[in-house]
């Protein structure tokens, strides 16, 4: 996919309602995420916060689109501030990633992700252009059964995530539980529905229809 990358724009759920310290730490945690995505893959998303309760990642490697956003999801309910993020996600050309951040980056797909995100509907809480129909209503699916995620469901989620040569021995080792525990958790969480999504994603072909 070359001169593609994804961009992701996202703002915080009823920050404006949230107590001061929850809304930070819930964007302690997306900084976290983000370094700790890239780094386990050898991408620098530059984290970057705008407009007071929004913020701005990039992947330059687009397939890794759709297992950025669901680990952005479980590593915030895992975190259980109490608050969400809305993510409007884009896989399209850029201009420039800006110099220190993404404050001054352009290209489609920021253009494409902000405009997004300004025109979507409140129920809604996650958006992605530049793939085909099917690919986004599999986002759409996979968001849904997320949205049920417990805190220790999501937490599970994330360690699979985050490096997918982990075994469940090594999750349990981690959090300090069974591996049967580990097993029930990404069991009830649909870990291995999302396994043969994440797959489908990866093999995306971008629509570039303009």
């Amino acid at each position: 996919m070359p001169n593609l990358i994804a961009a992701l724009t996202g703002d915080i759920i009823k920050s404006r309602k949230a107590p001061p310290q929850a809304l930070e730490q819930t964007f302690a945690l997306l900084q976290q995420a983000a370094a700790d995505f890239g780094g386990q893959r050898g991408l620098d998303l530059r984290f970057t916060r705008n407009r007071g309760d929004g913020w701005q990642v990039v992947l330059t490697d687009p397939t890794q689109c759709f297992d950025a956003i669901l680990f952005v999801i479980a590593s915030l309910r895992a975190g259980r501030t109490g608050l969400d993020t809305r993510i409007s996600a884009a896989i399209a050309p850029v201009d420039t990633l800006g110099t220190r951040d993404l404050a001054d980056a352009s290209g489609d797909a920021f253009f494409i992700a902000g405009d997004q995100l300004d025109q979507m509907p409140r129920a809604d809480q996650i958006a992605l252009a530049g793939v085909s129909d099917a690919h986004s209503a599999l986002v759409d699916l996979a968001v849904q059964i997320a949205s049920r995620w417990t805190a220790a469901q999501a937490q599970a989620v994330a360690m699979a995530l985050l490096d997918p040569a982990k075994t469940h021995d090594d999750i349990a080792a981690r959090l300090g539980i069974t591996r049967q525990a580990v097993q029930n958790r990404l069991a009830s969480a649909g870990f291995g529905t999302f396994n043969k999504a994440r797959a489908a994603m990866r093999n995306l072909t971008p629509d570039t229809t303009p």
